[in-house]
């Protein structure tokens, strides 16, 4: 088992940057892909970034490409996600997951899931 605890998101300006962590407890990170997804409400959970096992390849998605950054330490056993140039239509609960699956911008292909915490870009 795998537990998983967002922290870092708040209300920021639109252009403002935030970092978002998510520690973890009950097996080392090491031996997963974990990925970062958000959820605005009325929308469907959408994949935002993916990193690999040892952190080597890192994946985004269309839309934050070049604002957002994942990264990873597997000796503090949490994943970080550095937003920068952020847009209000970046508000939406995020959430970062575990997985070992395939398709990496598919929900299916993680199995251990954090609570989320909410980002609201706004001025």
């Amino acid at each position: 088992q795998v537990q998983l605890v967002e922290s870092g998101g708040g209300l920021v300006q639109p252009g403002g940057s935030l970092r978002l962590s998510c520690a973890a407890s009950g097996r080392t990170l090491s031996s997963y892909a974990m990925g970062w997804f958000r959820q605005a409400p009325g929308k469907e959970r959408e994949f935002v970034a993916r990193i690999s096992f040892s952190g080597d390849t890192s994946t985004y998605a269309d839309s934050v490409k070049g604002r957002f950054t994942i990264s990873r330490d597997n000796v503090k056993n949490t994943v970080y996600l550095q937003m920068n140039s952020l847009k209000p239509e970046d508000t939406a609960v995020y959430r970062c997951a575990a997985g070992r699956g395939f398709l990496y911008y598919s929900p299916s292909s993680y199995s251990y899931w954090g609570q989320g915490t909410q980002v609201t870009v706004s001025s």
